[in-house]
């Protein structure tokens, strides 16, 4: 009973990091930071409209694209290595609390920008960003320590169900504060960087909880430290790839999981263009389209998770897949200026957006081999930032050829259609037993 009631405990604190660190996804990523840095490198433009970072000459709009893409590459780069050592450290929560602090102090340091800084606003977005993939890396590793093989689906889906009602209160409340920026005597840009600088107070406060009930566990692997610790990590970040082939079923889901994710992360970033330059609607009405689906994602989450305990959590996102294909099709034909109908459609995102992301990260917990959790969540998270070019390229390239975009949203469903062939191609329950992990009673 006690050891139950310590899971229990742990399971809360788990939570509690997806309910901080979202805050700074769903406040800094999706909406303020783009624009803002933008207009900051605006500021710092010569007259043919060019900045020149380290004397390269980059236009003031591509700016944080490719502050974006850098940060892509250096997470590629560090995000392996960290799960290495939290894999070989006793230390894990205080790695998780490490990358968390310094991604929330660099949040936070965001509210420093101003007038033509857009070089200290890429780097603290730079630093932010990485810290924020490390963090998430150490934190899914969790998982298969703070629940049973038949707990996972409801654990992850409550993690993702938490971040996402997490994220939707600040960003609801920064985005009042927006609203009310002239009553309240702020101009944008100081309403935009106080919503910069809540969301690293939020992910710095929040983080205190799991850092309390997390506990610290022995790693499988002779413990290291310092130096040696970092060495080790990448003697054993090599030693991962190599026996990372002898899983077969393993990489199989994972090769799925990266096509149809890609899928879901190209609907969700190009939704704001769609909505804007094929339907023509308002800002207002894409910022209350972002809300709904944060807030409805919340119960989908949940949702999904209740019927994985029934139906299995592969069966439960093949349904998904089916879904996201609906909402791709049925976003080609919705009439232009007609609010109700996006509003509709983001209540159908938010229904299957959080549920088929907690449920492919429960099922690719069961497949890792023991003891290499972090490393093999690090490959998890790279895998899907360095293969998230794929989807916004078709979807540029059908535009390009065709001038529409109801032709480039729906070709978004080969993504969906083909990952969910080879995920249902995967045989989960030979897949767990290889991986040396006890199979639950649903799958």
């Amino acid at each position: 009973m006690s050891g139950t009631f310590d899971r229990h405990r742990e399971q809360r604190g788990w939570y509690a990091y997806d309910w901080a660190a979202s805050a700074f996804s769903a406040t800094v990523l999706a909406v303020f930071l783009g624009p803002y840095l933008t207009e900051v490198a605006r500021n710092a433009a010569d007259v043919r409209g060019f900045v020149h970072p380290l004397g390269i000459p980059v236009r003031d709009g591509s700016f944080f694209p490719y502050a974006v893409s850098l940060s892509v590459l250096l997470t590629v780069v560090v995000l392996p290595v960290v799960g290495a050592i939290a894999d070989r450290n006793q230390r894990k929560k205080e790695l998780l609390g490490i990358c968390a602090y310094i991604g929330a102090g660099a949040t936070m340091a965001l509210y420093f920008v101003r007038g033509e800084a857009y070089l200290l606003g890429g780097a603290l977005f730079l630093i932010a960003n990485v810290a924020f993939g490390a963090a998430v890396v150490v934190y899914n590793a969790f998982l298969t320590e703070i629940a049973t093989p038949d707990e996972r689906d409801s654990v992850s889906s409550r993690g993702w169900a938490m971040g996402y009602l997490g994220g939707g209160l600040l960003l609801a409340a920064n985005l009042a504060l927006f609203s009310a920026r002239d009553s309240l005597g702020l101009s944008e840009g100081h309403a935009v960087r106080i919503s910069l600088l809540s969301a690293g107070v939020w992910w710095a406060a929040w983080t205190i909880v799991p850092l309390r009930l997390l506990r610290r566990r022995r790693p499988d692997r002779t413990p290291a430290s310092g130096t040696s610790a970092v060495r080790g990590g990448f003697s054993q970040l090599r030693q991962t790839f190599a026996e990372a082939r002898a899983y077969p079923l393993t990489l199989g889901f994972l090769v799925a999981y990266l096509i149809y994710n890609d899928g879901i992360q190209t609907a969700i970033s190009l939704a704001s263009v769609y909505g804007s330059e094929q339907l023509e609607l308002e800002q207002s009405t894409l910022i209350v389209a972002i809300l709904i689906v944060q807030f409805v994602a919340f119960g989908g989450a949940l949702l999904l998770g209740r019927l994985a305990g029934r139906y299995g959590a592969r069966n439960v996102v093949l349904v998904s897949l089916v879904m996201w294909t609906a909402v791709v099709i049925l976003s080609m034909a919705l009439p232009a200026r007609q609010p109700a109908w996006f509003f509709g459609l983001a209540t159908l995102i938010g229904l299957v957006l959080g549920g088929s992301q907690a449920l492919s990260r429960s099922m690719f917990s069961q497949l890792i081999p023991a003891g290499k959790d972090a490393e093999y969540f690090s490959l998890y998270e790279i895998s899907e930032r360095g293969t998230s070019w794929l989807g916004p390229l078709l979807f540029g390239l059908v535009y390009q050829f065709t001038g529409s975009y109801r032709s480039a949203i729906v070709s978004l469903v080969v993504f969906f259609l083909v990952g969910g062939t080879l995920l249902a191609r995967v045989d989960m329950r030979r897949a767990i037993a290889a991986a040396g992990n006890q199979i639950p009673r649903n799958l």
